[in-house]
């Protein structure tokens, strides 16, 4: 690697944004990115289908099983705007490597977990390496990608890791039926290695304005924020109620958020620079994508525990479930990047989140009274459908909405959202169907569907009035054009004009 970066180079390897697409140094980019933040997004699903093998052996409940999955999302989503700021300045494979590193390590300690606490300390370690290796991927490929082959970049990228996360269940039912639910987490070392391996080959690339100092206050504030707003929400639901712990936490959890906001405006080196958010465009994509994850993180959470404990499959069959996902992802998601690249990004990111309600509704509506085939199936192939049609241009749109040089500020904000969203969703959404009440995951799961249903067909609205606003502001001079869109002047996938710095959200 490259001197500049820190990291060592070998002869051939392309400078940072130089890497044209089909080549063999693409290729090396792409399996490293890909693998890296696929195995943290396989982790986070592969969890959920060994949730009752896991809760059967170290004796936990529904409240246990939510830390277990939501601990891993906590320092994920709560770190990532950090790790982005540390790519951004120390570069980004560097980080990437560090957070691949430390995952595998974590890993490890969940393996050797003997109590659920000892297993939820270990998951809290795994989303400090997700996080570092997470918003690193999609900087890598921004900056070390020619301009015109970004989009296609992103798109292959959002279809393979969104492969790696809908495979998860089925992984991991194979391998609690086959031995332990800990081998789970061994999958993790071989893809460690073959990362570490290929990201020594990766061209280095870095921020050259970014500050030095790091914002310490402002990830403890994060931390603590949604620590205490997730442990409110989980524990309404836990019975006996405990009315002064929840207030207590839920006020702790808003407070510190509310010093985390005061930081990142007043802090001279922010790991979110507020900035960017002027950004009509990169605020509004940003609001969609907590609606369609807060859905997605408790539908894989729910729907596999649901198929396990109201329907009698076996792991492997409940994973299994949701193999088509995995199969329309990796069918249509380049595709769809390419596609949005030619018409933009609003008309998918209106109807994939619309069609993704759409099949939270028909697995509500059959709520396992029918078999596979004719229950589970249609609406599985209709979620997988949508998210095949969404996942790519969201993506891109996000970091297209940002300068180039915020790319790993970009990719941590839109990751820390996602993630936080899901942390959230899985929180809150089986206390308000029910689930950890009396009616219990069989009669809490059509109530959370529609819940679902309704956050993802919001996403697609809130795109259907974006799409408008696109649309009006195509008809005005460029003048006015900036001063709607912070310097955004066409839909984020097309090529824009010859500028300085294009998408830029500094208004």
């Amino acid at each position: 690697m490259s001197g500049r970066g820190g990291f060592r180079r070998t002869g051939d390897a392309p400078e940072a944004g130089a890497i044209a697409w089909g080549t063999p140094a693409a290729r090396w980019l792409l399996t490293a990115t890909v693998l890296g933040s696929g195995m943290a997004f396989l982790d986070s699903t592969v969890v959920n289908v060994a949730l009752p093998a896991i809760g059967a052996e170290l004796g936990t409940g529904v409240a246990g099983l939510q830390w277990i999955s939501n601990s891993y999302l906590l320092t994920l989503s709560a770190l990532i705007l950090l790790s982005g700021a540390l790519g951004d300045r120390f570069g980004r494979v560097r980080v990437f490597a560090v957070g691949v590193a430390w995952f595998a390590l974590a890993s490890l300690l969940c393996v050797a977990a003997t109590s659920t606490e000892a297993l939820i300390a270990g998951r809290i370690a795994q989303g400090v390496g997700g996080a570092l290796l997470t918003p690193g991927s999609l900087a890598i490929l921004q900056t070390g990608f020619r301009k015109e082959d970004r989009g296609r970049a992103i798109g292959a990228w959002s279809g393979l890791t969104g492969v790696a996360s809908a495979v998860g269940p089925f992984v991991g039912g194979w391998l609690v039926d086959a031995g332990s639910w800990r081998l789970i987490f061994l999958l993790n070392l071989p893809l460690a290695a073959a990362v570490l391996l290929i990201a020594w080959r990766l061209p280095e690339s870095r921020d050259p304005a970014a500050h030095a100092r790091l914002d310490y206050a402002g990830a403890g504030a994060a931390v603590i924020g949604l620590a205490g707003v997730t442990y409110a929400l989980i524990a309404a639901g836990e019975q006996p109620f405990h009315p002064v712990r929840v207030l207590a936490s839920g006020a702790l959890g808003l407070a510190a958020l509310a010093v985390f906001l005061l930081v990142e405006r007043r802090g001279d080196h922010p790991m979110l620079p507020l900035s960017v958010f002027r950004s009509v465009r990169f605020s509004a994509v940003n609001v969609m994508t907590v609606l369609l994850y807060g859905a997605l993180g408790p539908l894989f959470f729910l729907l596999v525990i649901f198929l396990q404990e109201a329907m009698d499959y076996s792991a492997l069959a409940a994973g299994a479930a949701a193999l088509p996902i995995t199969l329309l992802m990796l069918a249509l998601s380049g595709r769809s990047g390419r596609l949005a690249e030619r018409i933009g990004p609003w008309t998918q990111l209106t109807l994939g989140p619309l069609v993704v309600a759409a099949g939270l509704v028909l697995l509500a509506l059959d709520n396992g009274r029918s078999g596979y085939l004719t229950g589970v199936l249609p609406g599985v192939l209709v979620v997988g459908a949508g998210l095949a049609a969404t996942v790519a241009p969201l993506t891109a749109t996000v970091l297209a909405s940002a300068p180039l040089r915020h790319a790993g500020v970009a990719s941590g904000v839109n990751n820390a959202v996602a993630r936080g969203a899901q942390l959230i969703g899985v929180a809150a959404v089986p206390v308000l169907a029910g689930v950890t009440g009396p009616r219990g995951v069989a009669g809490g799961f059509a109530p959370a569907m529609l819940i679902l249903a309704a956050l993802s067909a919001a996403a697609g609205l809130l795109a259907l009035v974006l799409l408008g606003r696109e649309r009006r502001a195509a008809a005005v001079p460029a003048e006015t054009r900036r001063a709607l869109f912070c310097g955004a002047e066409s839909p984020p996938l097309r090529t824009p004009p010859p500028r300085a710095e294009p998408g830029s959200g500094d208004g």
